[in-house]
């Protein structure tokens, strides 16, 4: 599958991906490079954690079933280091476990399966997008205004 490169990427962010698959891993880490993002990886939660504490990421991308540290506990940890980190959840178990936002903390929960690619890209620029968005200006007062009289 080739995807549409655009130079340079909708939003420039460094990207962690965790995921003991290693396939999976790979082809998600090429997906998102192809669309012009940094990523980094790692294997297991514990390694995923290490890596956010060295670099500074925009984007974590985690599985949730993942041996020792699995994708929940990743995801507590690295609010309390972070509370305002962008967090997508993956799972092939998104329904039978009744994973959402609120119950994992994950800001994204996408269920692996054959749309998996889309939806997380889709997930990736619209977290990242919305992270960037500067924030909203005050309104001036009316030009016309009253104003207020010394006592």
């Amino acid at each position: 599958m080739t995807l549409r490169k655009s130079n340079p990427p909708p939003i420039p962010a460094r990207i962690l991906l965790v995921d003991d698959n290693r396939s999976g891993l790979a082809a998600r880490k090429a997906i998102l490079a192809e669309l012009g993002y940094t990523v980094d990886c790692a294997e297991d939660g514990a390694s995923g954690l290490r890596l956010f504490e060295k670099h500074n990421y925009d984007l974590v991308v985690t599985d949730f079933r993942m041996p020792d540290m699995d994708g929940a506990r990743l995801i507590s940890e690295l609010r309390r280091r972070k509370p305002d980190a962008l967090i997508v959840l993956l799972s092939g178990f998104v329904e039978a476990l009744g994973l959402n936002e609120h119950n994992t903390g994950a800001d994204t929960v996408i269920m692996k399966n054959s749309r998996e690619v889309q939806h997380l890209t889709s997930a990736v620029n619209r977290l990242l997008r919305a992270a960037r968005k500067p924030p909203a200006r005050e309104t001036a007062p009316a030009r016309n205004a009253p104003k207020a009289k010394k006592a």
